[in-house]
């Protein structure tokens, strides 16, 4: 929620916001001469535009409190500490409250330097709100003010609640709607960052009987900053069966992972996505960092630097994500942009 100081300084640094959407990369620290500490604030969670590189992470490292040192993680431009449950902060996103504020301004401050955002990541396959009967208007004011509170750059929506989609009731879905819709409410479109992260099946058109993301994505998706689609993750290890139809290949070639889907899960390659109406430019690929990451959709980083060259050439820039650090670290981003946005 903007207040009217807020939003005073939103206007007066137009310019400088208009600057910073357009590029990943931090401003100059000239632009901050003059501004307050709450326009500096406002400036440097600013949207960044495409590309997206997204590295995720819930894993204890030990030595680490928090995400890790930038130098780990050079080449991405947004970390998402996992996972903000409702329950509270779990893993990552427990370990950014234990910092004192003053830590947490110092790692946000060098996070910004490096162009880097810092987003909590919610749900993970830990939780079903849908199916557990949580209200999503409810939670997302709980989940938006924690966001705030802990002074982070935005929000990503991880839901995997299967079970509510599989029902193909509109339960789910609608859930998606209202609970996003009231996170924009709170985090305002320009001034805190927005993500959802679904499985690509869910935007097949003729599986899921509430319309599935494709639904939602007609709802609320100009309020979504971008999807990081994801084949991969926690879910994914303990219902491979999502996936199995086409087994370890599933979404492993590049033609499989661009153009054209399995007869499973069909018209959910990348550009068949687009071709139901969800901009490319918001349709970030995600994949595992290793084969152990998840059950399938691996691929290494050579044929992923392939794909993505091959999906530039025909006018993708929406960038890639991967699960997770510390399986993945400046060297996999590195590679995997080397043919196509390179470092």
């Amino acid at each position: 929620m903007v207040s009217l100081l807020l939003a005073r300084i939103i206007s007066i640094s137009s310019v400088f916001l208009c600057l910073a959407r357009v590029n990943s990369t931090p401003l100059n620290a000239t632009v901050f001469d003059g501004l307050d500490q709450q326009a500096r604030d406002i400036l440097a969670r600013a949207t960044p535009a495409a590309p997206h590189w997204v590295i995720y992470s819930d894993q204890f490292v030990s030595g680490t409190t928090g995400p890790p040192a930038v130098s780990a993680v050079t080449g991405f431009n947004v970390f998402a500490l996992s996972f903000l449950l409702t329950e509270g902060a779990f893993d990552k996103a427990f370990e950014w409250t234990t910092l004192t504020a003053a830590q947490r301004a110092s790692v946000k401050a060098q996070y910004n330097a490096a162009g880097i955002k810092l987003v909590v990541s919610v749900f993970g396959s830990t939780d079903v709100p849908t199916s557990s009967g949580v209200n999503p208007v409810t939670m997302a004011t709980t989940m938006a003010n924690w966001v705030i509170e802990f002074n982070l750059d935005g929000i990503d929506v991880d839901y995997e609640d299967f079970n509510a989609f599989d029902a193909g009731d509109g339960k789910a879905e609608a859930w998606l709607i209202s609970f996003t819709t009231q996170l924009r409410t709170l985090l305002p479109q320009g001034t805190y960052i927005l993500t959802h992260a679904p499985v690509a099946p869910w935007f097949s058109p003729t599986i899921w009987g509430g319309g599935g993301y494709l639904k939602v994505h007609a709802a609320v998706g100009n309020l979504i900053d971008w999807y990081n689609v994801q084949v991969i993750s926690s879910e994914l290890r303990k219902r491979p069966y999502h996936f199995s139809a086409e087994g370890a290949t599933e979404y492993t070639t590049c033609a499989n992972l661009l153009t054209t889907s399995s007869n499973t899960w069909p018209q959910t390659a990348l550009f068949q996505i687009a071709s139901s109406g969800v901009p490319l430019s918001k349709l970030v690929i995600g994949k595992p960092a290793t084969t152990g990451a998840a059950s399938n959709g691996f691929m290494s980083t050579s044929t992923l630097a392939s794909c993505l060259a091959q999906a530039k050439s025909q006018g993708w820039n929406a960038g890639a994500m991967v699960w997770e650090y510390p399986g993945a670290t400046a060297a996999w981003i590195q590679a995997v942009r080397a043919s196509s946005f390179p470092v």
